[in-house]
């Protein structure tokens, strides 16, 4: 069982401006990670990311990232405490459309397959879904989504 996700979503919004909304830390804390984020997305960086909803900021190896194009990041599995510790790879991909929309996708994978790795990764998928639909809603509208979500 290779247990892995893709999810995506157009964004009403140029290609630039969409990518600069999650590299840069304090956009992205404006409307994903709602306990702050620590360091710009940039390849070889580690950086913090805290939520609400997950209490603790954790790392984020980000393994490479090509403007406007692509972002890859390694993070702990949350079912890690089942033993070894280990990664999961997400990637988010950045297309710019003829319509002067962005289409962002993200896939992540790696999960050990068990039922702690199955549940872990829907969590994952959940959440990179959610934060697709805040990144739509505060960029194409100003509206946090994710205020008062969790409290």
């Amino acid at each position: 069982m290779d247990l892995k996700f893709k999810v995506n979503a157009h964004i009403a919004k140029p290609v630039a401006e969409v990518f600069e909304a999650v590299a840069n830390p304090e956009k992205l804390s404006g409307y994903f990670t709602t306990g702050g984020a620590q360091g710009r997305l940039e390849t070889g960086a580690t950086v913090m990311w805290d939520f609400h909803d997950f209490p603790g900021a954790f790392p984020v190896e980000v393994t490479e990232v090509i403007p406007n194009e692509k972002i890859s990041i390694l993070w702990n599995a949350s079912d890690s405490s089942e033993g070894d510790p280990y990664k999961v790879a997400a990637t988010m991909t950045f297309q710019s459309l003829d319509d002067g929309r962005t289409l962002v996708t993200i896939a992540e994978g790696g999960w050990r397959p068990t039922e702690a790795g199955l549940a872990s990764s829907y969590g994952n998928c959940y959440s990179w879904t959610q934060m697709l639909c805040a990144l739509k809603m505060w960029i194409e509208h100003g509206i946090n989504l994710r205020e008062g979500f969790f409290k």
